[in-house]
């Protein structure tokens, strides 16, 4: 009888191994070990996240961490820039291997992709035209004001369900979107605080004014295909690592802290 369990012992840990190896080989992370090759995708315009500089390199905080990434896996980074409502249908037909572009882990994009946990926290903020000053965003709250935001990013989503009264406006850009408060033609702009903070100390201190209070909590995350432990496993361990080694303070007050890295996109 012992012989017996044994053996079958030995036969069930045989089979659980092999089906560790296989799903090793289909893993995200074997096959860019075996390319020698990391693609990245992103949508450059997420100021300080991933922007395009004077010279159209892509530069910023996810572009860094990217960098990272590749350096420590040892293999060469490519970089893909794709617009927003591609980046998702890029990773799931495996054009991209990773989505960093400052997504917010929402339970619905949940559903097609798995993230890894939160590299960063952010919440909407408000700039608002300076005929404003003394309101609050609850001020804006009626039907003669216009709130406007990107297209099909989480700024629309909080805005819609923020503002029960006043008009939700959206656009293609983020730029576009807070242009309309700069001429005139919309009341507020709501979006990500640290986009905000950027947009003032460029432009808008002359014109707007920042209602700085985060209306929403919002976890950032990397975007992976579903089924792939092993790459979800190295990636949090690298984000482990590099927030209790110093790289990602480094990173952090580069981009967020600093401004010397402005004059590369004005």
């Amino acid at each position: 009888m012992r012989k017996v369990l044994l053996t079958l012992f030995v036969f069930f840990a045989a089979f659980i191994h092999a089906d560790d190896i296989n799903l090793w080989k289909k893993s995200t992370l074997n096959a860019i070990l075996e390319k020698g090759e990391f693609v990245v995708g992103l949508e450059p315009g997420y100021i300080p996240f991933e922007m395009k500089s004077k010279k159209g390199e892509v530069i910023g905080f996810d572009v860094d961490m990217a960098k990272a990434m590749a350096d420590a896996m040892g293999v060469k980074l490519t970089l893909v820039p794709t617009e927003w409502d591609g980046l998702i249908p890029s990773l799931l037909t495996g054009k991209i291997d990773i989505i960093m572009s400052g997504m917010t882990m929402f339970q619905e994009r949940n559903l097609k992709v798995n993230f890894i946990e939160p590299y960063m926290t952010v919440g909407q903020t408000l700039l608002v035209a300076k005929k404003h000053k003394g309101k609050s965003w609850k001020d804006l709250d009626k039907n003669t004001f216009t709130i406007v935001t990107k297209f099909g990013v989480s700024a629309e989503v909080a805005a819609r369900k923020i503002f029960k009264s006043a008009k939700i406006k959206t656009f293609g850009s983020e730029a576009e979107s807070v242009q309309e408060v700069l001429n005139g033609n919309a009341d507020a702009f709501i979006f990500d605080k640290p986009f905000n903070s950027i947009f003032m100390i460029q432009k808008g201190k002359d014109s707007l004014i920042h209602l700085s209070e985060e209306l929403t909590y919002e976890p950032l995350g990397w975007a992976i295909r579903k089924g792939d432990p092993d790459f979800i496993n190295w990636l949090e361990n690298f984000l482990n690592q590099i927030k209790h080694d110093g790289i990602y303070d480094k990173m952090y007050e580069k981009w967020f802290v600093n401004d010397k890295w402005l004059p590369q996109v004005l």
